[in-house]
C-alpha cells in the first residue's frame, strides 16, 4: 500500500513538474536567428544540445558559401537543409553562396525553392554596395525574403558608410545587419578601424540612425561584436533597446558545445538582453516577436 501511494505521489509530482516546465517553455519561446552547422568542427548533435540548453525554441541555420566557410569551417546549404528536415520543429534555414560567383543566383534560388526563408550569412570579400550585393538584393526581392549581412571594415561587405544607398534602392528588401562594423557604428564617434571598441557611446552613429530612418534595416544581436556593443555602456543599451525595440533580434552565433562554456556569447547575450531590456514587452520583442515577424516564422 505504501509503495502504491509513493508511486502515485511520484507520478503526480512528476506530471506537475512536467506541466510547469512545458508551460514555462511555451510561455517564453526564443528564436535564435544566427547559428551554423560544423562551426569549427562542432557536430550536429552538439549543436542541437547547445540550442536546447540555450532555450531556443526555433533556430535559424545560416550556411556557408561553396568556396568559403565563413572563416569558421562552417558547412553549406546541403548541411543546413538536412538538419532542418530532420528537426523541423527546431530549425529553419537560409540559403547562401559567395556573392561574386557566377553561379550565386541559381544556387541560392535552388535552396529558396527548397524552403529557405532568407539569404545569408553574406560574409564575403565584396563591397556592400557592389553589383554582387545588388544581385543578392534583387533575388531577395523576388522571393520576399530577408538578407543577413556581416559588415567588417576592410574585409567583408566593405564601404559600410555607403550602405544606405542599398537600403534606398531596395526598400522592399529587409536587411539584417551583423558583426563588428555594424555594431561599432551605433556610436557617432566610432573609428572604423577599431573592430571591438570600448567605453561610453554617443547616440547618432550610422547604424543608430539607419535603424531609425529605414524601415527595411534590422539588427542581429549575436556574436562577440553584438555582446561587446551591448555591454560597453549599459545605460546607452537600455535606451537603444527602447528606441529600436521593433528592429533588433536575438542571435547566438557561438561555436560552443555547451552553454556552460565561459566563452559562450549566446548565453551571455541572452542574459544581457533579459537584464537590460527596459520592459518585459521589449524583452519578448527582442527574443522572439521581431524575428517571428520579419522572418515569417510560424
Amino acid at each position: 500500500m505504501n509503495n502504491t501511494i509513493s508511486r502515485r505521489s511520484f507520478l503526480v509530482g512528476a506530471s506537475a513538474s512536467l506541466a510547469v516546465v512545458t508551460t514555462t517553455h511555451a510561455a517564453e519561446p526564443i528564436i535564435d536567428i544566427h547559428q551554423h552547422t560544423h562551426y569549427w568542427g562542432r557536430n550536429d548533435d552538439d549543436l542541437i544540445r547547445h540550442q536546447r540548453a540555450l532555450g531556443a525554441t526555433k533556430t535559424v541555420l545560416l550556411p556557408a558559401g561553396s568556396k568559403f566557410g565563413l572563416e569558421a569551417d562552417c558547412y553549406g546549404n546541403d548541411s543546413v537543409l538536412a538538419l532542418a528536415k530532420q528537426h523541423p520543429n527546431e530549425f529553419v534555414f537560409f540559403a547562401n553562396e559567395v556573392a561574386d560567383l557566377p553561379e550565386a543566383r541559381p544556387v541560392i534560388e535552388k535552396y529558396l525553392k527548397a524552403g529557405a526563408i532568407g539569404i545569408g550569412e553574406q560574409k564575403f570579400f565584396v563591397e556592400c554596395d557592389s553589383k554582387h550585393i545588388e544581385l543578392i538584393a534583387a533575388l531577395a526581392k523576388d522571393y520576399n525574403v530577408p538578407v543577413l549581412m556581416h559588415f567588417q571594415h576592410g574585409k567583408y561587405n566593405t564601404g559600410y558608410e555607403r550602405f544606405h544607398k542599398v537600403l534606398e534602392k531596395f526598400p522592399r528588401v529587409n536587411f539584417i545587419g551583423h558583426a563588428q562594423t555594424f555594431w561599432g557604428n551605433i556610436d557617432r564617434n566610432h573609428d572604423q578601424a577599431v573592430l571591438y571598441p570600448k567605453g561610453k557611446l554617443t547616440p547618432g552613429g550610422l547604424t543608430d540612425r539607419w535603424l531609425a530612418d529605414y524601415a527595411n534595416f534590422y539588427g542581429d544581436l549575436s556574436a562577440g561584436s553584438g555582446l561587446n556593443a551591448l555591454q560597453r555602456d549599459e545605460e546607452f543599451t537600455k535606451d537603444f533597446f527602447r528606441r529600436h525595440q521593433n528592429k533588433l533580434m536575438y542571435g547566438s552565433d557561438c561555436q560552443d558545445e555547451t552553454t556552460k562554456d565561459t566563452r559562450c556569447s549566446g548565453i551571455k547575450c541572452l542574459e544581457t538582453v533579459k537584464r537590460l531590456a527596459p520592459t518585459k514587452k521589449i524583452e519578448r520583442k527582442l527574443l522572439y516577436e521581431n524575428a517571428r515577424r520579419v522572418l515569417k516564422i510560424k
